[in-house]
């Protein structure tokens, strides 16, 4: 069984028999005295320096063996403002609790949506009703020339 002695200045193989170790020197003799050594990732990554060729090498196995990357999917999912558009564009309409089940948004939040977004800054008609299961709301569509 070969022997290596791992020290400031790099890894020395000595054979079979374990000579007398300085304070800075591990003996290691397998992988697994290897894995069970007190060495930092810094002294590692020092011990690797010695041989730039061998770890750019073996980093690059390691890039080559990752996984492909998931393909994105084209289609953009809606955003809940396009979900509420929607939800207010169908004839039955849609109430501040049912949209804010859907989107998991305040009531409030809802509201300034119908008033901010939708019609101030997107110029949309949100028209209101009263009915049996509350105020409903939807969007009004402009009138045909």
């Amino acid at each position: 069984m070969r022997i290596y002695i791992i020290g400031n200045d790099g890894i020395t193989l000595c054979g079979e028999t374990t000579p007398e170790l300085n304070a800075d020197e591990i003996a290691i003799g397998s992988s697994e005295e290897l894995y069970a050594a007190s060495l930092s990732g810094k002294r590692l990554l020092a011990l690797w320096n010695g041989d730039r060729n061998a770890l750019i090498d073996q980093l690059w196995s390691a890039i080559e063996r990752l996984p492909e990357p998931k393909p994105q999917s084209e289609a953009k999912r809606p955003s809940k403002q396009d979900d509420v558009i929607a939800m207010l564009r169908r004839p039955e309409g849609a109430t501040v609790d049912e949209v804010a089940s859907a989107t998991g948004w305040q009531r409030h939040t809802v509201r300034g949506v119908f008033s901010g977004t939708l019609k101030k800054k997107l110029g949309l008609t949100v028209a209101s009703s009263k009915e049996e299961r509350g105020r409903v709301y939807r969007i009004a569509e402009p009138a045909s020339l």
